[in-house]
């Protein structure tokens, strides 16, 4: 097998913290589980992939995170899924342990202040950090595409940062470029296609900038 026909990215249901960021003070982020509305939303989206493997089945890649294993759970693709792996490498950006929410607030103003690539978290970790385990990752994509038995398709269930950088990664975006783009919404599907010998993104992220995929930080210095 070579590389699979298509490669789905999938942000996790929403979660009990997107709807009340105190509980990150009181529960571990990677326990936090669904709401009723991101089971329903996980549903949904399951219909739209089973959609997309059209009988085809897929290999799945889930973040350790309970939110993303609630959602892998609620679509309901049965006997589609050839085999799950729990994959660390794709949970959530860490902020920190326990997270005081207004101390959180103040590091999220700096880090719209500072960019969301190279700002690091006290006591968690930086845009750049999730890069440099989403690179590791691929490195495991590969080896495993390589096996005469995998699947025609492969399931990422994630979150919305690590989707973002996995395609930075993946079309070789700059940071620049990342800067400008939008996190999915919960739930939101990102799918990579193979067309003859490369993939195409359907749908692209939105952007809250206009910038280029392949804008350095010189030019954008350059043209104000």
């Amino acid at each position: 097998m070579s590389a699979p026909r298509q490669i789905i990215l999938l942000r996790h249901g929403q979660s009990e913290a997107n709807i009340d960021q105190s509980i990150y003070d009181r529960i571990p982020d990677y326990r936090i589980p669904l709401t009723e509305l991101g089971i329903s939303e996980a549903k949904e989206a399951g219909e739209t992939i089973r959609r997309q493997l059209d009988g085809q089945k897929v290999c799945v890649y889930v973040s350790p995170y309970l939110r993303a294993y609630q959602t892998l759970e609620a679509l309901g693709l049965g006997d589609l899924v050839d085999r799950v792996f729990e994959e660390p490498r794709l949970r959530e950006q860490d902020w920190a342990n326990f997270q005081n929410p207004a101390d959180i607030a103040e590091q999220k103003e700096l880090r719209n202040a500072y960019g969301h690539f190279f700002y690091r978290f006290r006591d968690g970790e930086s845009g750049s950090d999730v890069y440099d385990r989403i690179s590791s990752f691929l490195e495991t994509l590969y080896r495993h595409w390589t096996r005469p038995d995998y699947a025609p398709n492969s399931l990422l269930v994630t979150h919305g940062l690590t989707m973002r950088l996995f395609c930075m990664r993946w079309f070789h975006w700059s940071v620049e470029y990342f800067e400008s783009l939008n996190n999915p919404e919960n739930a939101e599907i990102r799918s990579l296609l193979r067309d003859g010998g490369h993939y195409r993104l359907e749908p692209g992220f939105q952007q809250w900038k206009p910038t280029a995929p392949g804008q350095t930080v010189l030019q954008t210095l350059q043209s104000r």
